[in-house]
């Protein structure tokens, strides 16, 4: 029988779109399906890799989670040169015991819409998958479908688009532009407050 072999961790950093976030890329998986935001104050008893980073500095905003980097956004008011040193030593130091199956719990306030089976979010999902997600992604970020109802779709920012300055309008015009073109020509697409 082959004896598992572990994997040194290595991390490269990238920088993002978004002047306050940073994407720290890892050789191994840091959540193996869909994706977490850990905002400031949240909930990250389970996760300590994400509890070490946001006890690192009280600027740091957000820890998003996704395939197999970690994106990290502060208020600004932060030295990133500083920063950043520590967060790759926290990540290094802890990503070989981080359990990228990690629980996460759903947010204690109901979404303001049900989406459970709905063809037109579906949809919507499809065409974004499609044309805005890889992007998205690539930049250390995502968005989350929150509700669709009379023509208006409410979409919530994760990780370095949460805070982008060209993510509440540029990159929002966009994401309405393609969904008028594929699914419906009187779509409005607005920014979700945190539910």
């Amino acid at each position: 029988m082959q004896k598992e072999q572990i994997m040194d961790p290595q991390l490269m950093i990238q920088g993002t779109p978004n002047p306050n976030a940073l994407k720290f890329v890892v050789n191994m998986p840091v959540k193996s399906q869909g994706n977490w935001t850990y905002r400031l104050g949240g909930e990250y008893k389970d996760n300590p890799l994400a509890q070490a980073i946001f006890e690192l500095d009280a600027h740091i905003r957000e820890v998003y989670f996704f395939d197999s980097y970690i994106t990290v956004t502060q208020d600004g008011l932060s030295d990133w040169e500083e920063l950043e040193g520590k967060i790759r030593a926290v990540i290094l130091a802890k990503i070989k015991d981080h359990d990228p199956n990690f629980k996460t719990e759903e947010p204690q306030k109901a979404k303001p819409f049900v989406m459970s089976h709905n063809p037109e979010m579906a949809q919507i999902n499809e065409i974004l998958d499609q044309t805005i997600r890889p992007a998205l992604q690539m930049d250390g970020g995502d968005i989350e479908l929150i509700g669709y109802e009379n023509d208006v779709l409410r979409i919530l920012y994760q990780g370095a688009c949460g805070s982008c300055p060209s993510a509440g309008m540029g990159t929002l015009q966009v994401i309405e532009n393609i969904l008028r073109d594929r699914f419906n020509p009187r779509i409005i697409v607005e920014l979700a407050e945190f539910y």
